[in-house]
């Protein structure tokens, strides 16, 4: 039984069960109904009965009744938690199939954008446009969820080599210039003069990357400013996304990094959005060891950093 409860304690973490579906709390609960029947069985069989045949009977109902109770609920969970990983091989299996031809339709439309349909209107180039549009979305959305999925079954391989930063950071910084001048906002960075290099996957730092600038510049308003700091911090390097956006209301902010969240006030602006991006930010940055949080103001705007280790000489 013991094998069996650490079995799906390791099922919840992996298909990330929310508190009141993890079983802690109720193992908790459960050790203190324990505790509380050993001690009212002593002070019944103390106080009440003389025979020590009673008092041997009493006991081991008491305790048949708990292992009852104890297993009912290691099986529940384990069947919460069977429910959870066949969710996330659908979700896997489905996304790898959308995947293919959501990427041939890209390679078609940008075969029409590129000039080699002269024949379509200004009407017609406008539409396909919207379609390329609609595309990206979606393969992006693929993409979230393929990451998700691998996440929660433990498929994430690391990549890991010596990488700059603040290197990388430039790169992301001109991947969403232009995306920042259209929004009408100014985007800079920040960064300590020769910052040691850190040991990384750079594919999943970029990934990080792209979606702390994109909900900071998301998710600012016209005229705001998105700063990208790095700086040392003991044997961390230290990253910091600040904006004058929209922030995210304090009672809400303990479900930030949950999937699928989006909070009241960026529902109401009705911008897109999947709520997996920070999820998976998390995700990445503690598979690398390192450290994420972050400081919010409702109508203030936010600051998320992470923090990696620095590469060994």
């Amino acid at each position: 039984m013991i094998l069996s409860q650490l079995n799906f304690i390791k099922e919840c973490k992996k298909y990330s069960i929310s508190l009141w579906q993890c079983p802690t709390f109720l193992f908790v609960l459960m050790g203190f109904i324990i505790i509380l029947s050993i001690l009212l069985s002593y002070f019944i069989a103390s106080k009440y009965i003389s025979d020590p045949l009673v008092t041997a009977l009493l006991t081991l109902s008491i305790a048949f009744v708990l292992m009852i109770l104890g297993y009912s609920i290691v099986n529940g969970f384990e069947k919460l938690a069977e429910a959870n990983r066949l969710k996330t091989e659908f979700v896997n299996i489905v996304a790898h199939q959308l995947r293919t031809p959501l990427s041939a339709i890209r390679w078609s439309v940008g075969f029409l954008l590129g000039g080699k349909a002269a024949h379509l209107n200004s009407q017609q180039y406008e539409q396909i446009e919207l379609i390329q549009s609609n595309v990206k979305r979606l393969i992006r959305l693929v993409d979230d969820l393929l990451d998700v999925s691998r996440v929660e079954q433990g498929r994430i391989v690391l990549k890991k080599e010596k990488i700059d930063l603040g290197k990388l950071a430039k790169e992301m910084i001109e991947q969403y210039s232009s995306y920042a001048r259209a929004s009408d906002i100014s985007l800079k960075l920040k960064a300590e003069k020769k910052l040691p290099l850190i040991s990384a996957d750079s594919e999943k730092i970029k990934i990080v990357l792209q979606n702390l600038i994109d909900n900071a510049i998301r998710y600012s308003k016209k005229n705001g400013k998105v700063q990208i700091k790095l700086s040392k911090e003991n044997d961390y390097i230290k990253c910091e996304v600040k904006d004058n956006g929209v922030g995210i209301p304090k009672n809400e902010q303990k479900y930030i990094f949950r999937k699928f969240f989006r909070s009241s006030n960026i529902l109401r602006r009705q911008t897109r959005g999947t709520g997996l991006g920070l999820f998976i930010t998390k995700a990445f940055i503690n598979l690398h060891n390192g450290r994420i949080g972050f400081k919010s103001e409702e109508n203030k705007g936010s600051v998320f950093w992470f923090e990696l280790p620095i590469a060994p000489h």
